[in-house]
């Protein structure tokens, strides 16, 4: 066991949350039958930005808010076993992932002494509304999503308005 103080900030604050913690009679599955994929950006809170509580969905998060083979794997777990019957897939203004190239990020981190990273796509994409369009597309023609409603929206980090695009 690590005996450095790396991680001593979040583990005082999970001794105080579990000390008030209040979820442990919630069922698995998805209250409000919702799943949501969005963006890594720490400045989305899906929960408070839809109006709802622990328990009541889904959320997958990535660079990007991108349907890759991982998400609609997780979907199709959480459609057919976790009562999640809509998804909304939910990209933002400003992000990284629709504002440079793929060459763009890979410089980046070798720049920030990070690796070489030209093995990896990022799934970057500057007209962010048609990978949205396309994401919300793939989730509706897999085959094994068939019992699940699907829509595209765009988060506002400005106002903290969502609008829906597909």
């Amino acid at each position: 066991m690590p005996t450095d103080d790396t991680f001593a900030d979040v583990l005082t604050a999970n001794s105080a949350y579990a000390a008030r913690y209040q979820h442990a009679g919630l069922e698995a599955v998805a209250a409000r039958g919702l799943g949501v994929v969005t963006c890594i950006d720490s400045r989305i809170d899906p929960l408070a930005m839809l109006g709802l509580a622990p328990g009541d969905a889904k959320i997958m998060r990535n660079a990007g808010a991108r349907v890759t083979d991982d998400v609609l794997r997780t979907l199709v777990l959480a459609s057919h076993l976790l009562g999640v019957g809509r998804v909304m897939v939910v990209a933002h203004t400003g992000c990284r992932m629709a504002t440079g190239s793929e060459e763009d990020i890979h410089a980046e981190i070798l720049a920030a002494g990070g690796p070489d990273t030209r093995s990896i796509s990022f799934l970057t994409e500057d007209d962010q509304e048609g990978a949205l369009r396309e994401d919300v597309q793939r989730v509706r023609s897999w085959p094994y999503l068939g019992n699940v409603t699907v829509g595209g929206f765009l988060y506002d980090l400005a106002t903290g308005r969502l609008v829906q695009v597909c």
